[in-house]
């Protein structure tokens, strides 16, 4: 039982570390949302290609623009944190429960 609790802790910690490195992409792409950087920079293009799409979901499915302000970022953000939140910490207390029992 302790390999399957090893292999749950390592998966909320890899889990947690690709929400928070997307976090900062999210971040990333907000920010140069409102400078006009070069599309052609690689970084810039990476940035768009990881954060659009989900964008795109986000405002396809809720009223994400007030008064001109583009708040789906804010929406990831939340998400990613009632994910770290919920599952990762769900995560480390099953590998728990799996020691103790």
């Amino acid at each position: 039982m302790l390999i399957v609790a090893n292999f749950l802790q390592a998966i909320a910690v890899v889990l947690d570390y690709g929400l928070t490195f997307y976090m900062w992409i999210v971040i990333a792409g907000a920010v140069l949302s409102w400078v006009s950087p070069d599309p052609y920079n690689p970084i810039v293009r990476f940035i768009n290609t990881a954060t659009e799409p989900v964008f795109y979901q986000i405002r396809k499915r809720l009223p994400v623009n007030f008064g001109g302000i583009d708040i789906s970022p804010i929406v990831v953000i939340l998400a990613i944190v009632f994910l770290q939140t919920f599952v990762v910490n769900s995560l480390h207390g099953l590998a728990r429960s799996i020691v103790l029992s």
